[in-house]
């Protein structure tokens, strides 16, 4: 009986080890993967994209989504990717918000009926037509800035400061993206905007005080104060002096005012003397500074710098740190812009020619988040454990992640160019661990050491790491020239698309 007892009592330890290695193993694999909804996932190797994009604003002017990274306990530091489109003639309305953002001005789609403007400029170069800017303006330590931003720039906008952006041309559309970091945010939701200006929709933040106290700080009627708190309901994005609009906003009979109306109309809104005081100017300063540059301001001199904020950082500007005949990279730290100093965010940029492939590399600093500009390509990022966690061809649109010491590579399609950018979780200067090829860490160790690691004799291990002479981005196979009668078909493939110019324009890229 001891003996059985014994034997029943070893047999429950073996079930409950059992038991227990098994719950560690899916406790483990779910903490690699993040906490995510499955249903949100086309596939199960597909967890490390970005899917899903939710809308925040969506009016007729213009939209703004959000990717949302669910992350988990793998993640050093949760990050959120967001797309703006803004329509021509829009403005989205004076606000703070409680994350910080970096926006990256990614493309400017001229519109049909605007191409006819540009029949003087067809033998320019692109780089040299005056188009695709956006307007920012960002109180800045108590003072008003404002920035003329261009495809290519990067612009950072602090957590709580005050900002706004315009799309001032004609026949223009803006496709902007931004990081998004919750690190100081409220936990509602992916972020939280506190509207400046606003009406029935949305609803400014000023609207919560009583009628007689906001009546007493503008030093106006209720009902004028009513008035400005009720006029607007076009949404977060409005359309400024544009026969689009669904009727003449608050905003755009500003704008069609004269110069010296619109001053005496702020004047009313705002407590405005020649000489404030220190403690009143810093009251005033969201209303005053703000609405006096969109509506007083108007016409300053295109480029013309306003305020003390940092300028942005044009990254197609910026020499490569790394080219050679398959593709370049450039990135961005703290040493080269400073602001990304204070969000502890990095940028990056990589171009790869037709079937290339950025070799295998693991980031020890930071966890990586990129999104596909344009073309497609293919992500193959390994677990820990040395098994694979994704392998997904990506394209024009697509967003992905990867976790920090995640070994991965991208693989440029056949096709044609693989372009991404996007944002690490480190402004400092990341060193990226390369797995393969000529500059790899397999090279910088001792030849002794791998052979007896791999179980494999000096010489073949010689032969193996040393037979890539390429470093950084690789050729593949698949990169060959194509051959005479593909080259020619892809040469008829340009003609017909030069002479079917006339959609749009996409600038920016080389």
């Amino acid at each position: 009986m001891g003996n059985g007892a014994a034997h029943l009592l070893l047999l429950l330890v073996l079930c409950y080890g059992v038991t227990m290695a098994v719950g560690l193993y899916r406790e483990e694999k779910e903490d690699w993967r993040g906490d995510r909804d499955e249903t949100h996932i086309d596939r199960e190797e597909e967890w490390l994209l970005l899917q899903d994009s939710k809308p925040v604003v969506k009016t007729d002017a213009g939209e703004m989504r959000v990717l949302r990274n669910y992350g988990g306990r793998i993640i050093d530091r949760p990050m959120h990717i967001g797309f703006i489109t803004m329509e021509p003639r829009t403005l989205f309305v004076p606000q703070y918000i409680d994350s910080s953002l970096i926006l990256f001005i990614r493309t400017v789609e001229i519109y049909k009926h605007f191409l006819s403007t540009l029949q003087g400029f067809i033998t320019k170069s692109l780089k040299e037509i005056a188009l695709g800017e956006a307007k920012v303006g960002l109180i800045y330590k108590d003072e008003l800035a404002e920035r003329r931003l261009k495809i290519g720039d990067i612009y950072r906008i602090p957590a709580g400061s005050a900002f706004y952006l315009m799309n001032a041309e004609e026949g223009q559309r803006l496709n902007i993206i931004c990081s998004i970091d919750p690190s100081e945010s409220l936990g509602l939701g992916f972020f939280q905007s506190f509207y400046i200006g606003g009406g029935t929709y949305p609803t400014s933040i000023l609207a919560g005080f009583e009628l007689e106290t906001l009546s007493t700080a503008f030093n106006v009627t209720t009902d004028e104060v009513t008035e400005i708190m009720t006029r607007q309901h076009e949404g977060p994005i409005v359309f400024v002096g544009d026969s689009r609009a669904p009727r003449p906003s608050l905003w755009t009979k500003f704008l069609q005012l004269k110069e010296q109306d619109r001053l005496q109309h702020l004047k009313r809104m705002v407590k405005f003397q020649q000489q404030p005081s220190q403690g009143e100017e810093q009251r005033t300063w969201s209303w005053r500074k703000l609405l006096i540059s969109i509506f007083g301001q108007e016409n300053k001199k295109k480029g013309e710098k306003v305020g003390k904020s940092p300028d942005s950082y044009n990254i197609y500007d910026r020499r490569p740190d790394f080219r050679n005949n398959y593709g370049w990279s450039t990135a961005l730290d703290e040493s080269d812009y400073q602001p990304l100093k204070y969000s502890g965010i990095g940028v990056y940029l990589v171009n790869l020619t037709a079937g290339s492939m950025l070799a295998p590399h693991v980031n020890p600093t930071a966890t990586e988040y990129g999104i596909v500009l344009r073309g497609s390509g293919r992500i193959q990022i390994v677990f820990p454990n040395g098994t694979q966690a994704m392998d997904a061809i990506v394209k024009e649109g697509d967003a992905f992640w990867v976790p920090r010491y995640f070994p991965f590579c991208q693989i440029a399609a056949r096709s044609g160019p693989f372009e991404f950018f996007g944002f690490t979780t480190s402004a400092r200067e990341n060193r990226p661990q390369f797995l393969v090829g000529a500059n790899s860490i397999l090279q910088t160790l001792r030849s002794p050491v791998l052979a007896a690691a791999f179980g494999v004799s000096e010489d073949r291990i010689n032969r193996v790491i040393k037979a890539q002479r390429e470093a950084v981005i690789l050729p593949s196979a698949s990169a060959a020239p194509p051959d005479e009668e593909e080259g020619v078909a892809k040469f008829e493939r340009v003609q017909k698309v030069i002479k079917s110019f006339g959609n749009e324009v996409i600038m920016g890229f080389d």
